[in-house]
């Protein structure tokens, strides 16, 4: 079924960006409870112009799809992609209903092939030619697009490279929910989606809060030269929101590679080790890192090492996204375990 609802304009991706923030005066700016169509929403640099609720979706990256089945949309979505773990459990039925276009990124040709109205992605690669499309050839095509916001608030994007000028903050996530809410008039889910988020965050940094600032590292993958998360991705929000600090704040990139002398010598109260679902290289395990940092001469004399104050978290978790919250429950429990 294609979109009876698509009018776009398309700008070019921009240094500086206003991401998700409604066009003033538009109609949807007078609705409280449905969205009142047409709307025009400022995504990313590109304005996209709704004239009804999307019918048909195709969500192309775990975060995103988790959002919009979180958001009651599965009957919506009509194909899904690049996944890096398994669903939310609580998500797991809904997820089943819908068709899985690629485990990875998928081709152009296949995400048309569902006819969508809209594709949706919490990625800056998959809007890129040399992945899927770009945002101008799917607005050539006449399906709409949304790019998750976290890819663009506070950072200039050049195809697929993001560089943050600011570190990401919570509201980006309550922010994307809320424009997706809008663009399938389901506002209320969303309002009451953020409100629980909001719940459960409240209740996490109360339980983390304690006297000092605890510091931790975040482990994501690699044995020979680790990549540690830098200032301004997912894990320096979770640090900010439960009060701790992370060691590696000082460096701008979103993984640098850090050497070992760096990371024992910040000797971080608690490592946060990422347990990917993919075994590509060394160091993705959970086990392979224990092992290493049980074992190394210098790591093994890091005061989380020798307390084992690890804080396990899957790839997901450590990516923009619903599970975010996850995320920093996590470390707020695992910071509160002294």
């Amino acid at each position: 079924m294609k979109s009876p609802c698509i009018a776009l304009a398309i700008a070019l991706l921009c240094t500086a960006v206003a991401c998700g923030a409604p066009e003033p005066g538009t109609p949807d700016s007078a609705a409280p409870g449905g969205t009142n169509y047409p709307f025009t929403l400022d995504n990313c640099g590109v304005e996209v112009t709704f004239d009804a609720a999307p019918e048909r979706a195709a969500s192309l990256y775990q975060a995103s799809t988790e959002i919009l089945l979180s958001l009651g949309l599965a009957d919506r979505i009509v194909g899904t992609s690049t996944w890096f773990d398994p669903v939310l459990p609580a998500l797991a039925a809904d997820n089943a209903k819908v068709p899985r276009l690629a485990d990875n990124d998928p081709s152009l040709e296949t995400v048309l092939g569902t006819e969508p109205d809209l594709v949706t992605s919490a990625s800056a690669h998959t809007f890129t030619p040399a992945v899927v499309a770009e945002r101008a050839r799917f607005a050539q095509l006449g399906v709409a697009t949304y790019q998750s916001p976290s890819v663009c608030a506070g950072a200039t994007v050049e195809g697929e490279n993001v560089s943050r000028t600011a570190p990401l903050g919570i509201d980006t996530l309550f922010q994307e929910i809320t424009d997706l809410a809008r663009i399938f008039d389901v506002r209320d889910r969303g309002a009451q989606l953020v409100d629980q988020l909001r719940g459960r965050l409240q209740a996490a940094t109360a339980r983390a809060d304690s006297p000092g600032e605890p510091t931790v590292a975040f482990w994501f993958s690699g044995i020979k030269t680790p990549y540690m998360a830098g200032c301004c991705a997912a894990p320096g929000l979770y640090a900010r929101e439960v009060g701790a600090r992370n060691v590696f704040a000082d460096a701008r990139e979103d993984w640098p590679e850090v050497g070992w002398e760096a990371v024992v010598a910040a000797d971080p109260d608690v490592i946060v080790l990422a347990d990917l679902s993919r075994k590509r290289i060394d160091g993705d395990a959970l086990t392979t890192k224990t092992a290493f940092l049980e074992s190394n001469p210098a790591t093994s004399r890091m005061r989380a090492v020798q307390n084992r104050r690890y804080v396990v978290m899957t790839g997901s978790e450590l990516d923009p996204g619903i599970r975010e919250i996850d995320a920093i429950e996590k470390l707020a429990t695992g910071l509160a375990a002294r």
